[in-house]
């Protein structure tokens, strides 16, 4: 792999432990949730908007060819490397003061992900990977899960604002009844992470954004999970539906979820 890929994914490791140390200093206490609503149950921290400053920023002082997009202030940079950065994932989460939520920065070359680093640093963990490299865990090499078959599997469901709820409440459904056990943990990133890190047997939304899944997938594929196309069926765009998964559950969960590969 290219000298270009192995700097930036080593600056990127420094700029989300830093950015995760700002996130923390901003932290609310445990509590009725600190913030504004953006929409129903989508949650809105100065800390959002201040870690994705830093992060953009010190992103154009060092690669000031390469485009930025964030969930917050959208695509302020292109170029034919795009830093794609979610700045709190898990922000219902971070609001209330809990440890469940992370920084997530993506590289994408063109609409492929080659490189990507999640920082959750109230739960000190740090994924990162590259094409080609392998995923890592505090260093450490992981894998998928080599769970057989889904009523062994333990799949996280997450739950988007913009899907209607009975489509949410049939994919638990489906699920259950298939045998697994199913958790929802507020964080899409970090709910692909585990699902690279072996935690999780697979992860199910309906409606996900660019910049909570750009670093997630490099990992899971790095990982050798089972993962959808995103977007799906050759779209355009910024999101849609996502599924992974153990490399031996993909034909199930996607049946059952109906999220295809």
């Amino acid at each position: 792999m290219t000298d270009w890929l192995d700097r930036r994914l080593e600056r990127a490791r420094r700029l989300a432990d830093e950015a995760g140390a700002l996130a923390m200093r901003l932290r609310p206490p445990p509590g009725a949730a600190q913030g504004t609503l953006k929409g129903p149950r989508d949650w809105l921290t100065a800390a959002d908007q201040a870690v994705e400053t830093l992060i953009s920023d010190r992103l154009a002082s060092w690669f000031p060819e390469d485009g930025f997009l964030g969930e917050e202030a959208g695509s302020t940079r292109t170029g034919a490397l795009t830093w794609v950065v979610d700045p709190i994932d898990g922000t219902s989460n971070y609001a209330r003061g809990a440890a469940r939520f992370c920084i997530s920065i993506g590289l994408m070359e063109g609409d492929r992900p080659v490189a990507g680093v999640l920082v959750a640093p109230a739960l000190g963990e740090t994924f990162a990977a590259r094409a080609g490299g392998g995923a890592f865990l505090n260093g450490k090499s992981i894998h998928a899960a080599a769970t057989p078959s889904i009523d062994r599997a333990m799949v996280e469901a997450g739950w988007s604002r913009r899907t209607p709820s009975p489509d949410y409440i049939a994919i638990i459904d489906r699920l259950l009844e298939a045998g697994a056990m199913v958790r929802s943990g507020g964080s899409g990133a970090l709910g692909l992470a585990d699902v690279a890190a072996g935690r999780l047997d697979g992860y199910a939304e309906l409606h996900i954004n660019l910049w909570d899944v750009a670093a997630g997938l490099v990992v899971l594929r790095e990982a050798g999970a089972f993962v959808s196309d995103f977007p799906a069926d050759g779209r355009a765009g910024r999101s849609g539906p996502i599924l992974a998964g153990a490399p031996a559950l993909g034909g199930q969960l996607g049946r059952i979820v109906g999220i295809g590969g």
